[in-house]
């Protein structure tokens, strides 16, 4: 007796289920690995066995580390978003603009340094990871600091000491100078914004 037409359908719904669920856990094994150890120290084999998968699953969803790469930064930026420059474009004044951003920015720091330490230490050696950082990281940065610098007016002769100070205070790594010396994020940040205002007089 032929299938009832429904039969084929429903096959096809759960199989598409169970791709999607396998593709998730590869996913989010390669990001705890690039947490926890890095994207330089990841290799299929550890991911394939963090999923509970075979290796050539884990290139039949991933062909490539480009994809892996992709896969986890995109999943984990889902997760963990980077403060907007929205949210302090409407603050007056240079200064109390970079301490709203600094206030955002170094508790994001915070919560994400495991992730982000091993990227950026990796981003050099690893050239997918350094493209994608090449492609969004940057960019991000360059509108976090054009951003900051649009509320401080100075002449042209001190804007490129003015850009100079804001890259030093978003940082990530002057963040972690900042929180490995004892203070807390809030000290922190006020201790950048004293910083970059001296620098531009």
């Amino acid at each position: 007796m032929p299938q009832s037409d429904g039969t084929r359908p429903y096959r096809k719904r759960k199989r598409a289920r169970q791709e999607a669920e396998t593709r998730r856990r590869i996913t989010e094994a390669v990001v705890e690995l690039h947490r926890t150890v890095g994207p330089s120290k990841t290799t299929v084999t550890d991911v394939a066995g963090l999923a509970g998968v075979s290796r050539m699953t884990v290139y039949n969803h991933f062909p490539t580390d480009a994809d892996l790469i992709e896969a986890c930064s995109t999943h984990w930026s889902a997760r963990n978003p980077a403060p907007p420059p929205s949210s302090w474009a409407g603050v007056a004044g240079g200064p109390r603009r970079l301490a709203a951003a600094l206030t955002e920015l170094y508790p994001w720091y915070r919560a994400s340094e495991d992730m982000m330490a091993r990227v950026l230490r990796d981003a050099p050696i690893v050239g997918p990871l350094g493209e994608l950082m090449d492609a969004r990281w940057r960019p991000y940065l360059e509108e976090v600091v054009r951003s900051l610098a649009d509320a401080w007016p100075v002449d042209p002769v001190e804007a490129w000491t003015l850009e100079v100070a804001l890259r030093i205070a978003v940082d990530f790594h002057t963040w972690q100078v900042l929180a490995g010396s004892g203070m807390d994020d809030q000290q922190a940040a006020e201790l950048a914004v004293r910083m970059a205002t001296a620098a531009v007089g």
